[in-house]
């Protein structure tokens, strides 16, 4: 079984368009358009399986730089995913500045405040 990245389609593109796009090599045994996940759009991605690792090199060396609805497709063979950092990003909390608050001089005395009155 071998995974492709199909890259930069466009945003109409359907399942049974991609599985008839590739199964003129091969036979094609799942395909997962990627979408946006809060507004459900297709994000101009996809992932195409194909059992035999022959017909998935033939469709690679053939679609690779090739047209659909006017945009050049990237097709390459799928890298493995790898582990990201989950929640905001890695930040912590405290709006980017690692919880420490505006008066943390890293080792200076926190002087008292004049009253603003």
């Amino acid at each position: 079984m071998k995974s492709l990245y199909v890259g930069n389609l466009p945003h109409s593109t359907t399942d049974s368009e991609l599985r008839n796009l590739f199964s003129v090599y091969g036979a094609v045994e799942n395909v997962n358009i990627v979408t946006d996940r809060d507004t459900g759009r297709a994000r101009g991605f996809a992932f195409v399986e194909m059992p035999d690792s022959g017909a998935a090199e033939k469709a690679i060396a053939a679609l690779n730089g090739s047209e659909l609805g006017g945009r050049t497709l990237n097709v390459n063979e799928a890298r493995p995913k790898t582990e990201r950092p989950r929640g905001n990003g890695g930040q912590r909390f405290g709006g980017g500045r690692g919880g420490r608050g505006r008066d943390d001089y890293r080792g200076h005395a926190r002087q008292p405040r004049e009253p603003r009155w």
